[in-house]
């Protein structure tokens, strides 16, 4: 093990006052990782005057075992296992490194296993973001990436459905699935809204949803919502011969509450439940198990995410909460766009999307993904793509997402000009068409445009949809983008 910097001398290592935290034994560049290791990626950014290192070295500290001072009790623990250690730490390109000005480091810290209770994000998240961004040392730290080892993913139960499953519950194959939000989010009575919901299903779409602040306002009980959105999915089943759903929110004051909604849920056959992030990791926790236990899909909304996850410098990255998410065990969850009205850079969409699908995702760091991750036949996460989207973006959508994901045009249904079902239709026909012309072998970004007039010579719905959204666009630079670029595009 390296030792760089630590003191060696127990009478002067436990000898009572303030020493660096690199001396404390928070540093050790020599060290090697192990399999069991979790270990982090954090971004930090250094008060002046102070060391990289020694800030590396407080970052582990402050999330492990470490206080401001010497304690005589650590010598009466294994403190050698229980340290985080920091053991690498390197600049971020184009960050001010060597001016002094606001310089930013990658530093990694390995954390032992015996560290984190089984099964727990609330308690790994405890240890990891806990008080350690409070501290005055640093300007700014970010989490930015997170290696979870196979040891640690066997205690949790992942998705309660998955990919797979949730594809042949449905019966539906070989394409992303279409869904809305229903709008306006806000105000609608119960009928209202499940007119809403009835006429996107007839017209095509697989899903429908609330949003995330659709609960049990004055408005509309959510008991009132819950029955006249079932007796929509219903009659649309029966119209269409196809399996549909509505992601009935069950996000409420209390666990009790939410038990009592996604019971009642569970009595009206929705095969689907929603959530909001902002239930917390322990709540999110508990309803993925009733979720498994009651074999039903659950979608989980991203909302508060972008407070902490959309700035470069500071929170954490979503590609973290997107792999804590998979731990916890949703089925679904939104993940970015691409294009429309939210924040998302294609090369960082792409690693969300990876870190939620696939079986195994190793390290690219133009997607920011700073490690191996081995997913230990987890289940896999649906992503949802949301916000500012319609059909005149089908081919970008398909181009950059692929097929396992649903696409939720939410005023891009109900914004139509011929009304809701027509505005499902267009979706459905745009994205048929679009799959088939990539199943042809056809270059859909070039020919996208071009594919979907020609339809929409024979479909007046899509013609409508895109005659409406033709010039709309949302082209804002991404806040959050990848600090590497391939080396390729590097040295031209």
């Amino acid at each position: 093990m390296g030792n760089e910097g630590q003191i060696q001398d127990p009478k002067e290592r436990y000898k009572s006052g303030v020493i660096p935290y690199k001396k404390m034994g928070y540093w050790e560049p020599d060290y090697e990782p192990k399999d069991t290791d979790v270990i982090c990626c954090f971004r930090i950014t250094p008060q002046q005057g102070v060391d990289a290192e020694e800030a590396a070295a407080a970052v582990a500290g402050e999330s492990s075992t470490a206080t401001w001072t010497v304690v005589w009790t650590d010598r009466l623990t294994d403190c050698e296992l229980y340290r985080a250690k920091a053991y690498r730490v390197d600049p971020v390109p184009n960050t001010g490194e060597g001016t002094g000005q606001d310089a930013q480091y990658f530093a990694y810290i390995a954390y032992d296993l015996d560290l984190f209770e089984e099964g727990s994000i609330a308690n790994l998240t405890a240890s990891i973001i806990g008080n350690v961004f409070g501290f005055k040392a640093l300007k700014a730290l970010r989490l930015e990436d997170m290696r979870m080892p196979v040891a640690y993913l066997k205690t949790f139960q992942g998705p309660p459905t998955g990919i797979v499953v949730e594809r042949e519950r449905l019966d539906k194959f070989g394409r992303p699935l279409l869904g809305a939000t229903t709008k306006p989010k806000l105000g609608l009575s119960g009928r209202n809204y499940g007119r809403v919901v009835y006429e996107a299903l007839k017209g095509g779409l697989d899903f429908v949803k609330d949003d995330e602040n659709i609960n049990s306002q004055p408005f509309m009980h959510w008991r009132d919502r819950f029955l006249y959105c079932m007796e929509a999915v219903n009659r649309a089943s029966a119209a269409t011969g196809e399996v549909k759903g509505h992601y009935l929110n069950v996000t409420a004051p209390t666990m009790e509450d939410m038990y009592e909604r996604a019971e009642f849920a569970k009595e009206l056959g929705s095969p689907i439940i929603m959530i909001d992030l902002i239930v917390g990791y322990t709540a999110i926790q508990s309803m993925a198990k009733w979720a498994r236990k009651n074999n039903m899909i659950l979608h989980l909304h991203r909302a508060g995410h972008g407070t902490y996850t959309r700035q470069k410098t500071h929170g954490v990255s979503f590609r973290v909460i997107s792999k804590w998410m998979r731990m916890a065990g949703v089925d679904h969850i939104h993940a970015g766009t691409v294009v429309g009205k939210l924040e998302g850079d294609p090369n960082m969409i792409a690693g969300y999307y990876d870190t939620l699908t696939k079986e195994y995702v190793p390290q690219n760091l133009q997607q920011g993904l700073f490690f191996d991750q081995d997913w230990a036949s987890l289940n896999k996460t649906m992503p949802v793509a949301s916000g500012g989207i319609h059909a005149g973006q089908m081919h970008q959508l398909l181009h950059y997402l692929g097929e396992d994901v649903v696409l939720q045009f939410g005023g891009g249904t109900i914004g139509h000009p011929m009304g809701i079902q027509a505005g499902a239709t267009a979706n459905r026909v745009a994205l048929e068409a679009m799959v088939k012309a990539r199943n042809e072998g056809r270059n859909i970004m070039e020919e996208g445009p071009d594919i979907l007039q020609k339809e929409a010579k024979w479909c007046t719905p899509l013609k409508q949809a895109l005659d409406t959204w033709k010039d709309i666009s949302f082209n804002y630079e991404s806040t959050d983008t990848a600090d590497f670029v391939p080396e390729t595009t590097a040295s031209s």
